[in-house]
């Protein structure tokens, strides 16, 4: 899903681990002849579940109201030394409603543009659900923005009301006298009494439900036009200035019902909340989806306390991108090695690889010590926003979880394709959802063109720009409209997607030859002494080809760990250096990487950690 502004994952702890449960699994003998015939003799398709058929966000927040209403909806934990505090569906319903009457009534922004920007929170859910079942439009904003940029969304959304956190407090401040237009500048987990146009969250709050309990009802007879503008965001952008998509309920209704066939989530369920909220693919498939099945959601309290947040609150899945995945994956293994028992535990995977072919699964018992320390429960991790190595996928369902890959963009609401449970394909994109339709545009040999997506999730324009809009969204001769999305892939023979590049990020050559970076960062990563890196065609003066460059930052721990200490940055370019080498003997020749940047500042990033290509290439350029 094609979806953090200078956005670092922190070197988050990872208890060692010993892999006794490895140690103490019974010998298995297994009769692999046997294996392989009663494989081929399950081999039967599952059938898709059922398909659920909401046509707006209210409808769904009726009846999750109705059926859930003592079961957990928020976990959040609002004081660092306490546990997570449990909000149950009525509860959180009510404060919706509450706030929503408050709004709509009390101080008349129906209809009007609110700005909600903050950490995950659980105000931020009321704000959102409130906007979606009948206030106005709402317009989520990257809490990382500098204040110029918040104020410039502000004012091109023309909101005329700012719902905010208290850590944006100073931030709103600086901006607030540039902004006559807006009426109400709202702090959530404040208390204060209306004083010229700031009001405390809670005041409306309670506000609201004076009103509420004296019979007022007008909030919930509001009725939603599923084609209605409801939602405004404005993409981070890697690749260009943000834009504004417009969404409408049924957009945001119809992924929930795309998602509900190859994905079956039930009250018993709980979803981990660790990705920004004001991006499509956390507050769509992280908070719409479960909720409209009676799942709770964690809300996790920053990404240094992931591990110990995993282990209070237990989750069954985790909605997360490639650098998250990439980090837990490394640092589980590194503790494996020093425990000593990375043989076992490879040969481990192997046998219970054969043995859940023929349905016995032991996966849970064997690998219990890295299911214990990421909550003990988990089921389902889905990555998106990026490709992922297949090898981590892989190694993700070897220990027993199930691995999803999810493909999409704000643009869609994010939704467009995903992997069926029942059917996973590590490496590939997810197939199209049921309410899409995927098709490559001008195939080349292999099979590859831009990716075009037809989806009843697929946004009704461009905020204010129908000349963008009409750019990405063509009209064929049955009227339909087909997105066209920038990125470059395929379908294989079952239809699935492999996403090889981005269309903006090619590298042609003078002889017509394509290079996907992406490609070849994939294979960079399998560089241990490398953290993170960008490939990318660099122009120097007297050359007629771009050269093929890497910007790599160091990883400096594991470079201490297998080349000593204190090594100067001639030796460490050295060695990373010899591994590109190894990595170019891999590739054509007209792929190979000709120059190394060692880079000690991080990469400028979207808030769903992709590096912004075209910022980076920029401050070469200056």
């Amino acid at each position: 899903m094609r979806i953090l502004r200078d956005f670092k994952i922190p070197d988050f702890k990872f208890p060692k681990l010993k892999m006794k449960d490895v140690e103490n699994i019974d010998e298995v003998k297994v009769d692999y002849e046997k294996l392989e015939k009663e494989k081929n003799e399950r081999k039967t398709k599952q059938k898709y579940h059922e398909q659920t058929q909401y046509k707006t966000i209210k409808e769904i927040f009726v009846r999750s109201r109705e059926k859930y209403s003592n079961d957990v909806c928020i976990l959040e934990k609002f004081n660092p030394k306490d546990p997570f505090t449990e909000i149950t569906y009525k509860e959180f319903t009510d404060d919706v409603i509450a706030l929503g009457t408050a709004l709509t009534k009390k101080y008349n922004l129906k209809d009007e543009r609110i700005i909600i920007i903050g950490e995950n929170t659980y105000n931020w859910y009321v704000s959102y659900m409130a906007m979606l079942c009948g206030v106005g439009i709402a317009v989520p904003v990257d809490k990382e923005l500098p204040p110029n940029e918040i104020q410039n969304v502000i004012e091109r959304a023309k909101a005329t009301a700012v719902i905010y956190s208290a850590k944006k407090k100073e931030v709103i401040k600086k901006v607030e006298d540039n902004l006559p237009m807006v009426k109400y500048f709202i702090q959530m987990n404040s208390d204060d009494k209306l004083s010229g146009r700031t009001v405390g969250f809670n005041t409306v709050l309670n506000e609201g439900k004076e009103m509420v309990n004296a019979g007022d009802d007008s909030f919930m007879k509001i009725e939603i036009d599923p084609e209605e503008f409801k939602v405004l965001i404005f993409t981070s952008g890697t690749t260009s200035n943000a834009k504004g998509v417009m969404l409408c309920n049924r957009n945001l209704a119809e992924n929930v019902n795309a998602v509900s066939p190859y994905v079956k989530l039930d009250e018993n369920d709980r979803l981990f909340s660790v990705l920004p909220l004001h991006h499509t693919y956390e507050s769509s498939i992280g908070f719409l989806l479960p909720f409209a099945n009676g799942c709770s959601v964690a809300v996790c309290q920053g990404l240094k306390y992931i591990v110990p947040n995993l282990k209070e609150t237990k989750p069954t899945a985790l909605l997360a991108v490639p650098l998250l995945i990439e980090s837990l994956y490394k640092k589980i293994n590194a503790t494996i090695q020093k425990s000593g028992k990375a043989g076992l535990v490879n040969s481990m995977i192997h046998v219970t690889n054969a043995l859940k072919s023929v349905g016995v699964d032991i996966k849970k018992k064997v690998f219990a010590e890295i299911y214990d320390n990421l909550g003990g429960n988990l089921r389902i991790i889905v990555s998106a926003a990026a490709p992922i190595d297949p090898k981590i996928g892989k190694w993700v369902q070897d220990i027993g979880i199930n691995f999803l890959q999810g493909y999409g963009l704000t643009e869609t609401a994010p939704i467009a394709a995903l992997t069926p449970e029942f059917e996973p394909k590590v490496g590939s994109a997810g197939k199209a959802v049921v309410c899409a339709e995927l098709k490559i545009d001008n195939p080349n040999e292999n099979g590859e063109g831009e990716v075009l997506i037809k989806s009843e999730t697929l946004m009704l324009g461009y905020y204010e720009d129908k000349e963008a809009t009409d750019e990405v969204i063509k009209i064929d001769e049955n009227g339909n409209r087909w997105f066209h999305s920038g990125d470059v892939g395929y379908l294989d023979e079952d239809g699935f997607l492999f996403i090889t590049g981005r269309s903006k990020n090619v590298i042609v050559t003078q002889n017509g030859k394509n290079i996907y970076p992406e490609e070849i960062e994939l294979m960079l990563g399998n560089i241990s002494e490398i953290k993170e890196c960008m490939v990318y065609g660099k122009e120097v003066e007297g050359e007629k080809e771009l050269v093929i460059s890497a910007k790599v930052i160091p990883n400096y721990e594991e470079i201490e760990e297998k080349h000593g200490k204190n090594l100067t940055d001639k030796q460490i370019y050295d060695i990373i250096w010899n591994e590109i080498k190894e990595v170019n003997h891999k590739l054509t020749s007209y792929k190979a990487i000709k120059n190394l940047e060692i880079k000690k500042d991080e990469f400028v990033k979207t808030t769903t950690m992709k590096i912004k290509r075209y910022a980076e290439i920029e401050k070469d350029k200056k």
